[in-house]
């Protein structure tokens, strides 16, 4: 009941907007839906809402390749978590529209620009949960690979991923 309350609210809220600064600044919800409604009967709205996915989607899959090797990595290696830490601090404090206007300004208005841009902000998040994953590696279990000669592939496939499993979940939210 609150959630249509709150949701009441927003749409009185928007109205009173669009009356206040007028239908030019802040169309109304008729105005918006009307438009939405014309956008999907042509095909557009489909179309445009497709490039946005494959957009979201490679930059999902860039950041959490590149943040689960470098989470792993980090979590694994010392001198690799000093050397990494500072910058992984840099990312995290850095505001998502920074990351936005930097990317267009060394990219340009590109897809990459617009790709990038996503997963850089996604990629922090990634390696700071992988890389604490990792730190929490049974070490009885890696020695076990160790004892059975299993080569790096196999400690990885069948040592190492079961049990990033769960922070690799959380790293995908």
């Amino acid at each position: 009941m609150l959630r249509l309350a709150s949701l009441a609210l927003f749409l009185v809220i928007w109205l009173v907007g669009t009356f206040a600064l007028g239908e030019r600044k802040l169309p109304g919800p008729p105005a918006v839906a009307a438009t939405i409604v014309a956008e999907a009967r042509s095909g557009a709205l489909f179309a445009n809402v497709g490039i946005t996915l494959v957009r979201v989607v490679l930059a999902f899959v860039l950041a959490m390749a590149i943040g689960s090797a470098l989470g792993l990595l980090m979590g694994r290696n010392r001198v690799a978590d000093r050397l990494g830490d500072l910058w992984l601090v840099v990312l995290l404090n850095l505001p998502a529209l920074v990351i936005i206007v930097l990317a267009y300004v060394w990219l340009g208005l590109t897809e990459v620009a617009a790709v990038a841009a996503v997963a850089v902000n996604k990629l922090p998040n990634t390696i700071v949960t992988v890389r604490e994953g990792a730190r929490a590696l049974d070490r009885g279990l890696d020695e076990m690979g160790r004892v059975f000669a299993f080569s790096r592939w196999k400690k990885l496939r069948h040592i190492v991923l079961p049990q990033l499993a769960p922070y690799l979940a959380a790293a995908m939210r």
